[in-house]
C-alpha cells in the first residue's frame, strides 16, 4: 500500500508541531522566570508527577525526561544544591536513592504548574483542534486507500 501524504497533512502536521512549540516556549520562559533551568523545572515535575506505583528514582526519572542517567545525576545535584530535592534511602532496600521534593521545591513547583495549567486553558483548544484534525485525517485517508 502506498504511503500518501496530501498538502493538508503537511499543514496539520506543521501547525501542530507549532503549538507544541508555543507551549514548550512558554513552559521554559515561565522556569526561568521562576529561577530554574527548563529541564530542572522538568524534573521537579516528573517526581511529583510519578504513578503512584513507580518509585522516585534518578532511573525513572531520567527514562521519563528521556536523558540519559548521567544527565537526570547532574540534574538531581544541581537541585539538591539549592535545595529543591533530596536524596533518601530505600526503606526496603538502604541502596536504593529515592529523589523527593523539599517544601521549597513544592512551592515552585505548585507555582509554575498553576502558570502551566491557565496556559493550556488558554492555548489547549487550539492544540487539541489540531490533534483532533490529524487523527481525523490519518482515518480517513486510511480507509480511502483500503
Amino acid at each position: 500500500m502506498e504511503k500518501i501524504l496530501t498538502p493538508r497533512d503537511f499543514e496539520c502536521l506543521a501547525e501542530f508541531r507549532h503549538q507544541i512549540r508555543r507551549f514548550l516556549r512558554f513552559s521554559e520562559r515561565a522556569a526561568r522566570d521562576a529561577g530554574l533551568e527548563p529541564r530542572q523545572h522538568q524534573l521537579l515535575l516528573a517526581v511529583k508527577g510519578l504513578p503512584l506505583n513507580v518509585r522516585p528514582r534518578i532511573a525513572e526519572v531520567a527514562e521519563r525526561l528521556q536523558i540519559h542517567h548521567h544527565s537526570a545525576v547532574e540534574l538531581v545535584n544541581r537541585l539538591e544544591a539549592r535545595g529543591f530535592i533530596r536524596r533518601e534511602r530505600g526503606s526496603e532496600d538502604r541502596r536504593e536513592v529515592m529523589l523527593q521534593l523539599t517544601p521549597k521545591g513544592e512551592r515552585v513547583l505548585r507555582e509554575l504548574s498553576l502558570h502551566h495549567r491557565e496556559e493550556l486553558r488558554s492555548q489547549g483548544p487550539a492544540l487539541l483542534e489540531i490533534l483532533q484534525q490529524l487523527v481525523a485525517d490519518s482515518r480517513a485517508t486510511a480507509r480511502k486507500h483500503r
